[in-house]
């Protein structure tokens, strides 16, 4: 995030000539043009744009499978919203491989084992496993993931219900059978389905992107006879005949107006499709909660009960049994959990079935979230179910056969193993406690014994089972729910940064999000490096695991320094000629290194003072090459070096010989003369080359192309890529036994209607990258990044004329310009992670990118960092995956954690942490905390230093006192800290929206002018206890990850080390001091200042302002008193005018008459809403969330004042996100691209900008928008919504989910998520998108490329 907004203001007619510019040229444009396509809209703006900036990491189901290949498991988390797609790694640490947005809500999921059935049917589907969703769009969804696209794609929806799932249609519970042919499907209640489903027997044709013509045959049986709540299921094998009874399903159901759940058995009969009802078995005792048949014992199932489990004989399903009982109700610390071998009748326990009801969650259009006061607001670790009770299970994947185990996690965070023994004798149960914890839910079991648990409210994590024991591997970060934000940067602090509140007893904590991958700053050298033309690093042979050497070039001179943590000079060990400027260097062979300067090529054995492998003499061994003309580029490659001349255009290769020990020759090979100047050049590695080739082709985790052999990979001709000043990028032949070949060429057409230069679309970088296809990027110097690819055929990898054996002209395999992006104005950089070819690739300009190698088109991400020139990946013993960046003349040694799923650090402090806000002042954190342990208080203010999370000072409660609200006012000269309390820790409210009549409250002030300041040399305590379960003390150690805490005790530690922080009490400076206090009948929920000198304060529904009497904090008088229907829940004021929301009436603008010292109600909202929390943008508008997942802009009607006494604010827009926000912020955003005009004013609006974050952990921004850019994003956001690779992945229909529970004649909001897949498609795919016309709407209206581009790379700009 940028501090700094401007506008971006622009006409139609530049609009026009845009669009006629980018119609006129003959192919994709590559200029920059310096003028602006937009801008942002004014103070009364209506149209706005909502994009996630960062997913929600709250996990409700998890599903284990081969998607991507069938050599590979993978996990797939669903997050409600959003799909992610990880892997454990073998130290047990989570990456994430993709994540992308659902535009629906899930509710089960499943995989479909397809990989043996499909075989040769589709290619693209071929070896993988199916994933299997059901969501409120009513329909079955099956994906399947594209290496191509890098995400999931839907080959099928077949369709349940309808949309939004009522409670009595089909889309709440799944369960597929061992054969992968039958899917079971429940509705909450009384609905019930077996879909059978099933390749086509046709045969399609593979297409490049998705399976266009693929089709599942599905048949459904329906039956609505099941007559109750149906709280879980599961297939079972079974002695029934299949000519008489197939498939089988066992469910609970809990039956209308029973106290006790049943086990039922369902079946589908064969001789008339129907589904009928064979058994049930039903006893007084526990209640059912969840049943699972056990893998290898066919027949048999667990029934799990409130306090014990039941093993069930099933086999005879009309005749079902319970043959073993196992209890669970051992305390805490006592023994292991007992087995019996007969199941009398058990108690019914009433308290329990009430509390354990499932929740019926609905999104439907007629079915309104539960609007109750949240129990998130008010109460913490409030207890829903007796202990006891499995909360989540898993079976191992891979166990010995006839000995399946599992493993289950109870309420109070026991984790429990059950092993089944099968002999002669009958089934014997193995008991085992490994783990004492965290409750999980979910819970997977994976290869190599490694264990993931979610938690609901906190951290999850990855353990091992290791002798009998889970060990602690890793964390998995859970920023949800985010009950309150602070953005350091709304001050004008450029901090791109929020400071948000996350978790609950005793998982609270305070993170510091921020955008972009996360780098661990470990080094900074004095800013003595100015001048740097070039950055490189070197190892001394190819196989060394760590580099040895870096380079830096100069204007006029090259330094070498060895590789560590301190730098030290070697140049004169090593042989590189010191006064001159290095235009390229690299490894020729084992201990040879090369220098390329304009004046020669230089050849350089160095020292054993340089390198202990290097020569054991006193100098170093050189040789040197010198052209006749002067040298402008160059690379090295293996056992090669090309260099180009400019005046001639020349290219030279050369190659090395040994004549004796330590003597070495450079010779010329090929000289060619070339028609354009040559800008740039790469020489892929040549190793990583073939390797990568022969995965692609070969491998099993991607398409396999039949007729493909060792052998015709390793006949792929040496090359490399070349930019030329034609523009063009091309790709020539090195082959020593041949002359000089031309294989491919890429040309660039080049645009100057806006008077850009030719030289601006010159090549300044490029790359040849291997992936699922091979491409070659190109960085131009005006700030811009293509990715070329070319045609190739089925069998081979490459085009013809890139094998030996070929005489393919070139111009029969050109090279194709299919993505085009803006990174920023200075030449483009392209520096890879590794040295392969298919390793990620950081993007320097303005600012830095990672672009990620193996993703469609140009996907790239902001690296959270400083702009850097230069950037050389460096691998050290302390350091092993450091980058070394070149920045404010400094150089700069960080670690790059792009695997990592959040760029968030952790701070543990206890309970709950409900509010936070930034005292820019102090450049400190107020955090109001609730749920504490300790005997004092339960609730307090605390004072945290953000750069270390140090406690700096505190105001405690009193004792049954919890703190319900906090907010900064300025009184006079002084600055305090108004405080809202609650005299109870019940809830503040009736279930009807009334205020609680016994409640009462009090409304503190305290003084902030004794606030301590940070602490610069202030750090962390790690500690190494990987396994802690129970808090201590008012601060818990909770597992964090080392890398998020920039903390001098974690020097080069390992991007995944797990510690935890503990925040040191001793060192806290002093207290909050109280000034004043006020008690109200009634919870104070609600605080705000006001015109800088009344505070406002909210107690159950009463609304009271308060004033200063001589600007004296402690002499607090009251004002004005009005009240509303409902409870109040938040306040917000800008200038005068003052926004109310309550559970029931939802917004309301009131304005304070000072003269009468009254409240007057101006504007109430036009419909009952249960009010999130709100943000006033100005005087007249108002940004609103709700508890039902939608967020509106709502503002003032054009209405004079004396026409009504009471009018209805008019509902601008809104958006249906799918999660509940619990804070909205407003913020400001850098709304435009270095390309833009610098001298633009900046509008007002430019400040108008949004961001909210949700229960799941999702954070939203919303940007206002002018009138053109809406109607522009609009069209297409129509087109991306019914495209087969942009469509909603749920059959979602896009615009009823994001219009849901909104009124109708109310515009929406544009959907962010939705808009920028077009930035993912290749240009081609891009075109058709927008040559696509909406069904129904006649022909399309005629859409720029380059308009939508400059468009959506401002938002993606501003929002990294």
């Amino acid at each position: 995030m940028e501090s700094s907004a401007s506008g971006d203001g622009s006409s139609a007619a530049d609009a026009a000539t845009a669009a006629a510019a980018a119609s006129s040229s003959s192919g994709p444009s590559t200029s920059a043009p310096a003028f602006s396509a937009g801008g942002v809209a004014g103070p009364s703006a209506t149209h706005y744009l909502a994009k996630r900036v960062l997913h929600g990491s709250a996990v409700q189901h998890v599903a284990r499978g081969r998607f991507r290949s069938e050599h590979l498991w993978e996990i797939v988390l669903c997050k409600e919203t959003s799909l992610e797609l990880v892997v454990v790694g073998e130290d047990g640490v989570l990456q994430s491989i993709c994540e992308q947005s659902t535009f629906g809500i899930i509710k089960d999921v499943g995989v479909l084992d397809w990989r043996f059935k499909q075989f040769g049917i589709w290619p693209e589907i071929e070896g993988k496993e199916i994933l299997v969703l059901l969501s409120d769009s009513g329909k079955l969804s099956l994906l399947y993931f594209s290496c191509q696209m890098h995400r999931f794609i839907a080959i099928e929806n077949i369709e349940l219900s309808k949309p939004g799932n009522m409670r009595d249609q089909l889309g709440r519970i799944l369960a597929i059978d061992h054969d992968s042919a039958w899917v079971a499907i429940s509705a909450y209640e009384d609905a019930f389905a077996f879909v059978h489903v099933g390749k086509s027997p046709h045969k399609y044709f593979y297409p490049p992107e998705i399976v266009e013509r693929a089709n599942i045959m599905h048949v459904v049986y329906k039956t609505s006879d099941i007559r109750g709540t149906v709280w879980s299921m599961c297939f079972m094998r079974t002695r029934c005949s299949m000519d008489e009874y197939y498939p089988v399903v066992a469910m609970i159901i809990n039956r209308k107006g029973s106290d006790v759940n049943e086990l039922s058995v369902y079946a589908l009969a064969a001789n008339d499709g129907g589904i009928q009802h064979l058994s049930s078995f039903s006893e007084p005792g526990p209640l059912a909660l969840d049943i699972s048949e056990i893998p290898q014992l066919d027949g048999f199932a667990l029934l799990f009960r409130a306090g014990d489990i039941l093993f069930v004989d099933l086999r005879e399903p009309k005749d079902i049994c319970c043959t073993i009982r196992i209890s669970i109700t051992g305390s805490l610390i006592g023994g292991q959990i007992s087995v019996e071998d007969s199941c009398r009748g058990l108690d019914v326990d009433d308290d329990v079935a009430a509390c354990a009801l499932l929740e019926l969650r609905d999104s439907g259009n007629n079915i309104m979230m539960d609007d109750n006061y949240m129990a998130i607001d008010g109460v913490d670790n409030a207890g829903s179910m007796k202990s006891r009770i499995i909360c989540s299970w898993s079976w191992e994947p891979d166990a010995v056969r006839g000995r399946p185990r599992l493993i289950f996690c109870l309420d109070d965070g026991e984790f429990h193993t059950l092993e089944f023994n099968w002999d002669i004798e009958g089934v014997k149960v193995l008991p085992e406690r490994v783990h004492r914890g965290l409750p999980c839910r979910p819970l997977l079991w994976m290869n190599r014994g490694m264990i993931a648990g979610f938690v609901e409210m906190g951290d999850g994590m990855i353990l091992q089972l290791e002798h009998g024991r889970l060990v602690h591997k890793s964390a998995v970060q859970n920023v949800g729910p985010i009950l309150d934000l602070a953005i350091a940067d709304y001050h004008g602090e450029k901090q791109d940064q929020m400071f948000s509140c996350c978790g609950m007893c005793p998982e609270g904590s305070l993170r510091v999000i921020r955008n972009g991958i996360n780098v661990e700053k470990l080094l900074r050298t004095e800013p003595i490096y100015q001048g740097v033309t070039g950055l490189w690093t070197l190892r001394m042979k190819r196989t060394d695991t760590y580099h040895s050497f870096v380079i830096l070039a100069f204007v006029e001179e090259t330094r070498v320094l060895s590789v560590g943590l301190s730098f030290n000079d070697i140049s004169d060990a090593v042989g590189f000629q010191p006064d001159v400027c290095t235009l390229a260097c690299g490894l020729i062979a084992d201990g040879l290194l090369v220098q390329i300067h304009s004046k020669g090529v230089k050849l350089c054995l160095p020292t054993t003072y340089a390198h202990p492998e290097g020569a054991p003499l006193t100098s170093p061994v050189s040789v040197v090459w010198y052209p006749d003309v002067t040298i402008s580029v160059g690379a090295v490659g293996q056992n090669m070096v090309a260099v180009a001349t400019s005046n001639p255009c020349c290219l030279y290769i050369l190659r090395v010989r040994s004549l004796s020990s330590f003597q070495y020759e450079l010779y010329e090979t090929q000289h060619v003369q070339l028609q354009y100047e040559v800008s740039c050049i790469s020489i892929p590695e040549e190793d990583s080359k073939l390797r990568t080739v022969s995965s692609a082709v070969g491998g099993g985790d991607v398409r396999k192309r039949k007729g493909n052999n060792l052998a015709a990979k390793v006949d792929v001709r040496m090359f490399a890529v070349i930019g030329t000043h034609k523009p063009s990028v091309e790709v020539v032949s090195l082959e020593p036994e041949e002359a000089f070949r031309l294989l491919s060429i890429g040309s660039m057409s080049v645009n100057n209607a806006f008077g850009a230069p030719i030289s601006g679309c010159i090549p300044e970088n490029v790359r040849f990258v291997a992936s699922e296809r091979f491409y070659i990027l190109a960085g131009l110097r005006n700030g811009m990044l293509l990715r070329f690819e070319s045609d190739t055929s089925k069998d081979h990898y490459f085009p013809g004329s890139f094998y030996k054996d070929s005489f393919t002209p070139c111009v029969n395999t050109p090279l194709q310009l299919i993505a085009i992006r803006h990174i920023g104005i200075t030449p483009v950089g392209l520096v890879a992670l590794r040295d392969s070819a298919n390793a990620d690739i950081i993007v320097l300009s303005d600012r830095s990118w990672l672009l990620h190698a193996s993703r469609h088109s140009l996907a790239y991400s902001s690296i959270s960092f400083l702009p850097a020139s230069h950037v050389t990946p460096v691998s050290s013993v302390d350091c092993p995956s450091g980058l070394l960046f070149v920045a404010e003349n400094c150089l700069h040694l960080v670690e790059m954690v792009h695997g990592k799923r959040l760029n968030a650090q952790k701070f543990s402090i206890g309970g709950t942490p409900r509010k936070v806000l930034y005292h820019s002042d102090s450049r400190t954190l107020l955090v109001m905390r609730t749920g504490l342990t300790g005997a004092s208080c339960s609730s307090d203010i605390v004072q945290i230093d953000p750069n270390n999370g140090i406690l700096l000072s505190r105001f405690k409660c009193e004792p049954g006192e919890t703190a319900r609200c906090i907010q900064i006012a300025k009184i006079g000269s002084e600055q305090v800290l108004i405080v809202g309390t609650s005299k109870s820790n019940d809830h503040p409210m009736m279930p009807n929206g009334e205020a609680e009549s016994s409640i009462k409250g009090r409304l503190i002030v305290l003084s902030l002018d004794t606030l301590g300041s940070p602490r610069e040399s202030s750090s962390f305590i790690p500690t190494s206890n990987l396994s802690s379960s129970s808090h201590t003390g008012s601060f818990p150690e909770i597992v964090g990850y080392a890398t998020e805490e920039l903390s001098s005790n974690s020097m080069c530690s390992s991007p995944d080390d797990v510690c935890y922080n503990q925040i040191q009490l001793e060192q806290m400076t002093g207290h909050l001091r109280s000034l004043t206090h006020v008690t109200f009948a009634g919870a104070v929920l609600a605080v705000y200042p006001y015109l800088d000198r009344y505070v406002l304060a909210a107690a159950g529904n009463t609304l009271c302002v308060f004033g200063f009497v001589n600007e004296n904090p402690h002499r607090m008088k009251k004002y004005a008193v009005s009240r509303t229907r409902f409870t109040i829940t938040c306040l917000k004021t800008y200038a005068s005018r003052i926004a109310v929301g309550d559970c029931r009436d939802g917004l309301l603008f009131y304005s304070y008459n000072e003269s009468l010292r009254k409240l007057e109600l101006i504007y109430a909202d036009p419909a009952q809403r249960l009010v999130g929390d709100v943000a006033l943008l100005n005087c007249e508008t108002a940004v609103v969330s709700d508890r039902c997942g939608s967020i509106s802009v709502l503002s003032c009607p054009r209405l004079e004042v004396s026409e009504s006494p009471e009018k209805n604010l008019a509902v601008h827009c809104s958006f249906f996100m799918g999660e509940i926000a619990m804070s909205i912020q407003k913020a400001a955003f850098r709304y435009r691209l270095p390309i833009d005009n610098e001298t633009d004013p900046v509008l007002e609006s430019a400040y108008n900008c949004v961001v909210a974050s949700t229960m799941l952990g999702s954070v939203f921004v919303l940007i206002p928008l002018t009138s053109e850019e809406h109607y522009l994003l609009q069209d297409v956001q129509e087109r991306l919504s019914v495209h087969q690779l942009t469509a909603p992945l749920l059959g979602n229909d896009h615009a009823e989910f994001r219009r849901r529970g909104i009124p109708s004649g109310v515009p929406s909001i544009l959907d962010g998520d939705m808009l920028v897949q077009f930035l993912e498609l290749t240009s081609e795919q891009q075109q058709t998108v927008l040559d696509a016309a909406p069904s129904g709407k006649g022909p399309p209206r005629s859409i720029s490329i380059f308009q939508v581009m400059r468009t959506l790379e401002r938002v993606h700009y501003a929002l990294n």
